[in-house]
């Protein structure tokens, strides 16, 4: 039975025997309404103050059972109010002790610290990448909003060194400081570059007086909210067509075209081979856009005498069932 539906039975029946006790006086003893309702609720108070006016047999006989009565549904209700807690507290131990056997299970996820509306909407265009992301907030109140996005999140301080343990920082590709302010972002990105030398760390600033202190903490890339908006309400402006074009290829909202970047396995059939003889766009009818290096050097519009090589990543562009079998392609089991 459902425990608010004991609740509420426990105190509909509290009324209803205040109810036949204050009418059981007023028939047994003949007292007025105001004396029999005092002397009901005296009894099953149990005060211990003495009779609003003598008993009778009958009227003692009937006490006895109203107390009898008052007693047993106490002890219901107290019964149901500790049942509350204990299955409320369970099953948040239950919950929390399943997320966390879930978090230590990652490899290779984002961490986003913040979930205002900036970080919200970085774990929707991860989730919508099939990639796993653990949120770290310290707002109690946005709780809430976590479990009903079914994200999974470490509730913490996440300047703090236990909580981006928890989150599985060792594990992680990426950590994504989105904090209220500069000084949290910058103590977070201090504190992630000491547990995990090797993560890739992106963290917001609203100012540009802190870029440089965030790439001084160990941050891989600084991003302005601001100056992204601008360019991109710029873009809109002065180019709407290629904002659009840009809009559709990037939201991944349109399955006819995506832009996707493929890194290079050693396992690939294509390493090594140049572009003309490794039948791309016979193959997946894909366009390739640009290849970055290992050294981090951009080739835009590779020539078909470009070699693929290991460590190479490729921003190509075409449908996404055939960037699928691209990716399938270079990066083999």
């Amino acid at each position: 039975m459902d425990k608010l539906r004991q609740l509420i039975i426990a105190t509909v029946a509290s009324f209803i025997i205040l109810f036949a006790g204050t009418l059981g006086y007023m028939f047994i003893e003949k007292w007025n309404f105001l004396d029999s309702i005092y002397m009901t609720v005296l009894t099953l108070g149990s005060v211990g103050y003495s009779e609003v006016h003598p008993l009778s047999s009958n009227g003692r006989v009937f006490t006895i059972l109203l107390i009898i009565s008052g007693m047993s549904l106490i002890m219901y209700l107290a019964g149901v109010m500790v049942q509350f807690v204990v299955e409320g507290e369970m099953r948040y131990l239950l919950g929390r002790r399943k997320l966390n056997k879930s978090i230590s299970k990652l490899q290779n996820h984002y961490i986003v610290c913040g979930y205002g509306r900036i970080g919200r909407t970085l774990c929707n265009q991860i989730k919508e990448q099939n990639s796993e992301v653990v949120v770290v907030e310290k707002n109690e109140e946005l709780i809430p909003l976590l479990e009903k996005d079914q994200t999974l999140y470490i509730h913490g301080d996440a300047s703090n060194e236990s909580t981006l343990l928890k989150a599985g920082i060792q594990n992680a590709k990426s950590l994504i400081a989105v904090l209220a302010t500069d000084i949290d972002n910058v103590f977070l990105v201090l504190t992630a570059r000491q547990l995990n030398p090797n993560i890739y760390i992106m963290a917001r600033t609203g100012s540009d007086n802190v870029r440089n202190k965030l790439l001084a903490a160990g941050a891989n890339r600084v991003e302005s909210p601001y100056e992204v908006g601008a360019v991109s309400m710029a873009l809109k402006l002065l180019s709407p067509s290629v904002s659009n074009f840009l809009d559709i290829a990037l939201s991944r909202k349109q399955k006819a075209i995506q832009i996707e970047e493929v890194p290079v396995s050693p396992k690939s059939k294509i390493l090594n081979v140049m572009l003309k003889d490794s039948g791309i766009r016979k193959n997946y009818n894909i366009i390739l856009i640009a290849i970055k290096k290992k050294d981090g050097e951009m080739i835009f519009n590779p020539s078909f005498e470009t070699f693929l090589e290991e460590g190479d990543t490729i921003i190509a562009m075409g449908g996404a069932d055939n960037l699928k079998r691209f990716n399938e392609e270079l990066n083999p089991k």
